[in-house]
């Protein structure tokens, strides 16, 4: 059995949405950033952590489902010992899903 669209090549209709799989090896983690529309994470393996600007730096474990509402600076990546796999669901507004700002520095970062 073959399973394909039988309008186009899409197996979806377009969509505001946007999901993405990141698999983080031990230290990477994301530039501090806001989305438009929120963010949920969805934690899949590993262990990792996530922040909002001016918050504690919070543990994530497998099964976490973590809301960043609209606009808060946050970051979120694996420690610097564990890699951390997560699903990452955030809408497009006016075409944009994510604005980047600087690099999350060593002091905010490390155990």
């Amino acid at each position: 059995m073959s399973l394909r669209s039988q309008s186009s090549n899409r197996p979806f209709p377009p969509s505001p949405r946007r999901t993405g799989v990141r698999d983080l090896r031990a230290w990477p983690r994301t530039a501090w950033h806001t989305h438009p529309a929120g963010q949920t994470l969805v934690v899949t393996a590993g262990l990792g952590w996530v922040q909002e600007r001016g918050g504690q730096k919070r543990e994530i474990r497998p099964g976490d489902v973590i809301w960043i509402p609209p606009g808060v600076e946050h970051w979120h990546g694996a420690t610097t010992t564990n890699a951390m796999i997560h699903i990452a669901i955030q809408k497009a507004v006016d075409g944009k899903v994510v604005s980047w700002l600087e690099r999350v520095e060593y002091e905010h970062y490390r155990d």
